[in-house]
């Protein structure tokens, strides 16, 4: 890897880990070049690649200044940002849910009559797996059988690109997931809601069943608004 990409990652990680947080300026760039033993040139090149990605931008005479990961134009960093955590994150969550929501709703509705009886023996599977991690608090079990039976639907539209859309938020998917599933309430709320989606799929509800996806996807974001950034932004959080 050249340098300068290097030192773009590791700017990149000390942004996302909050030592720069967005609004705020990078130190000047002697001071960068100094720190990661390179050139000015070096740096210079560095910067290009964050604000190629829209990760910075550059006010003459003032300095290099973050934008909210909300503004980043390239996806990876943008999942990393959201993964790391509510404070430099939850905005991009909120988006991805968004993201989802689109997504998994018309999912559902195409799911409804294309599903096979085998979709629905292993919805019904995951489900009751999703019970028992609730009853036991465990909420690994939990998120994996809750993953697992939005993987089921999506399958079940008949539509082989839907899945693949999701491939690169798995990581973010498994920590959103936990964020929220480790509170039992949440919890409560999610098992609903998925005997809600199942129902409308077992009866071959279209419309039934985009309602029933859509609502899910509004306690969602619900959840992540009260149950964690809300808590993220506390003073002791």
């Amino acid at each position: 890897m050249p340098l300068s990409d290097d030192i773009a990652e590791r700017l990149l990680s000390a942004i996302i880990d909050g030592h720069y947080p967005p609004g705020t300026a990078l130190p000047p760039e002697a001071v960068l070049a100094e720190q990661h033993e390179a050139s000015r040139l070096t740096l210079r090149e560095a910067i290009k690649v964050l604000r190629a990605q829209n990760i910075v931008r550059i006010h003459r005479g003032r300095g290099t200044y973050v934008n909210t990961p909300d503004q980043w134009t390239a996806l990876e960093p943008m999942i990393r940002a959201a993964a790391a955590g509510p404070r430099t994150g939850g905005a991009v969550s909120e988006k991805l849910i968004e993201a989802r929501r689109m997504i998994e709703v018309g999912a559902a509705q195409l799911a409804a009559t294309r599903r096979s009886d085998d979709d629905l023996a292993q919805l019904d599977e995951l489900l009751e797996e999703m019970r028992t991690a609730a009853r036991a608090g465990d909420t690994e079990q939990f998120v994996e059988a809750d993953i697992a039976f939005h993987d089921v639907v999506m399958r079940a539209s008949g539509n082989a690109f839907v899945p693949l859309l999701f491939e690169p938020f798995g990581r973010l998917l498994v920590e959103g997931r936990r964020q929220t599933s480790a509170v039992p309430q949440i919890r409560t709320n999610a098992i609903q809601h998925h005997e809600a989606v199942l129902e409308a799929l077992r009866a071959a509800d279209p419309e039934k069943a985009r309602r029933a996806m859509d609502d899910h996807m509004a306690q969602t974001t619900d959840d992540l608004r009260t149950h964690v950034m809300r808590v993220a932004e506390q003073p002791d959080a």
